[in-house]
């Protein structure tokens, strides 16, 4: 009895999902493009946590729906009007929406079924066996940081080169006055950044025994930064005097990685092979070191160039 509510449910996030996928795309209108890639976003948390990964329906739901919303809106009000509205070349795409959406939902249908009669070993015994011997107390944490540590590293290295990207694109330029459009925006970003750093602590702290850990805390802490530099109150991050701390604070957690690689490398002869007694107070560092970086990362995207160079 209780299946089949569910089952509706993911039916309906699935067509949900498509179809606000389907208007990002074919809908004339940037603005329309990005509040339907936005509204994508949220949809996905919502199946991150139908599938049972909070953790990653709170990153979704920070950096995909909130965060890159907020950077889609902003760089639309760079262009000029005559470029914010995109007419279709023709309507065929949108006649043959309704066919492409039934045969995606068709083979959707059976390769799910097929993954359900598919056997399912997975790796649960194996993981239980270490995990003891990981320094953390919670699976997800120990695979990310320390089993499969490598892959969050080139995670966090490929943030750090879409930084450094969109530096090299220009110097930066004053972010935008939204105090002067709303007045009461500021101050209510004041009050709501010390909830953002509680909810930073708490996920920091989550992440050793349940599902948390540096990327959520990352992304709600640089929600909240970006909320303050959109507002103006943040104009220390444009000071010259600030730049190469900056630089410094965004590749810590990149190099803590690589340290933690190589001492493993030297103690254990395994790259990324941390030693049971000390692995615990590695992955903490790990951890409180790539959230910040993750938040001055989605923070840095905002800056739209280098800072601290002069105009």
């Amino acid at each position: 009895m209780t299946t089949t509510p569910m089952l509706a449910v993911d039916l309906l996030l699935a067509l949900a999902a498509l179809a606000t996928a389907g208007q990002c795309l074919l809908l004339p209108g940037l603005f329309r493009a990005v509040a339907n890639l936005m509204a994508f976003g949220l949809v996905m948390a919502l199946i991150w946590v139908r599938l049972e990964a909070p953790d990653v329906a709170l990153a979704e739901a920070a950096i995909g729906a909130g965060i890159t919303g907020a950077l889609l809106l902003t760089a639309l009000g760079q262009l000029p009007a005559s470029q914010r509205s995109i007419q279709p070349t023709c309507d065929r795409p949108l006649r043959l929406l309704i066919p492409i959406t039934a045969l995606v939902l068709l083979i959707a249908g059976v390769l799910w079924a097929t993954v359900l009669a598919l056997p399912k070993p997975g790796l649960v015994e194996e993981v239980a066996a270490v995990l003891p011997k990981s320094g953390a107390e919670h699976a997800v944490t120990a695979i990310l940081l320390n089993l499969r540590g490598i892959d969050t590293l080139l995670e966090i290295a490929v943030m750090l080169c879409a930084v450094a990207a969109i530096w090299s694109l220009q110097q930066a330029i004053p972010p935008p006055a939204l105090g002067d459009h709303y007045p009461g925006l500021p101050t209510l970003a004041r009050w709501l950044h010390p909830l953002f750093l509680l909810m930073f602590s708490y996920f920091l702290w989550q992440g050793t025994h349940a599902p948390g850990g540096a990327f959520p805390a990352g992304a709600v802490l640089g929600a909240g930064g970006v909320l303050l530099l959109l507002t103006g109150s943040i104009a220390w991050m444009h000071q010259r005097d600030f730049n190469l701390l900056l630089r410094w604070l965004l590749a810590a957690g990149l190099l803590l990685f690589l340290a933690t690689a190589l001492g493993g490398l030297l103690m254990t002869g395994t790259l990324y092979g941390l030693p049971p007694q000390l692995a615990g107070y590695f992955i903490m560092a790990i951890e409180v070191a790539t959230a910040l970086s993750i938040a001055l990362m989605l923070m840095a995207f905002y800056l739209f160039g280098r800072p601290g160079a002069p105009r």
